[in-house]
């Protein structure tokens, strides 16, 4: 089997492409980070106006970010409180499955460059790779389905409107409380949209891998069979 016919070279640039996608879709979901805040000013003169900013990022355990909430009593300074939510399970499975799809492609392409007759001539290896092909497949659509939900949610929790809805001071009346601006999540969409984008290409790479396993072969004689017997028993009758 010649290494560089055109469905190999097929492959291999489908394995560049899922090794590029998958760096950025856990590249920009790991390396996020935003902040987000809101303003408290107390009607008591005594007290300055207090600019709150709290920041996060991946892996987006909310619910351990801390921030200090101002109090408009004369006693009082202020009350440490947190965001609201866990948010780590999607993201972090996300992030995962991006870096083990890497060091998937870097395996494969090294296979197919280096011991490609080896590929070709044991049945088992183009087998164990379709295999491991469709569970990616799967795994990405559930993973960028699940992030999306989950970012959705982020996005809920760090609302500066969601912020100033926690804080006990903003709702009598010895403070006016107003958001901050809202968190830039321009990086994080892009992360779910690689991560949609990872599950075509593997869905897409399903194909190649399967015309290299015995099962395409076999498919493709079942298909001849009938054809040919019915045309050897069109040329016996038309010898009779």
């Amino acid at each position: 089997m010649n290494p560089w016919s055109s469905l190999h070279m097929v492959e291999l640039s489908m394995f560049a492409f899922i090794r590029l996608f998958a760096i950025f879709a856990f590249g920009s979901c790991g390396s996020y980070s935003g902040e987000t805040g809101a303003m408290v000013r107390c009607n008591n003169e005594a007290k300055d106006v207090s600019f709150i900013i709290v920041s996060f990022g991946y892996p987006f355990r909310l619910n351990r970010v801390q921030y200090e909430m101002p109090l408009c009593d004369d006693d009082s300074t202020s009350k440490t409180l947190h965001l609201m939510g866990d948010f780590s399970a999607p993201a972090e499975f996300f992030v995962t499955l991006g870096v083990f799809s890497f060091f998937y492609t870097m395996a494969a392409l090294v296979l197919y460059l280096r011991f490609h007759n080896l590929y070709a001539d044991d049945k088992r290896f183009p087998l164990v790779d379709f295999c491991v092909t469709v569970s990616f497949t799967f795994f990405w659509l559930v993973a960028a389905a699940a992030w999306g939900k989950g970012l959705t949610d982020v996005k809920g929790a760090t609302r500066p409107s969601s912020l100033t809805a926690a804080m006990s001071v903003c709702h009598g009346e010895e403070a006016v409380c107003s958001g901050g601006a809202t968190p830039s999540m321009g990086l994080v969409n892009i992360s779910v949209l690689f991560g949609f984008i990872n599950f075509f290409l593997w869905a897409g790479n399903c194909w190649f891998v399967f015309k290299e396993t015995p099962w395409h072969g076999q498919s493709q004689d079942q298909g001849q069979g009938p054809s040919q017997e019915s045309a050897a028993e069109q040329g016996a009758l038309e010898k009779q």
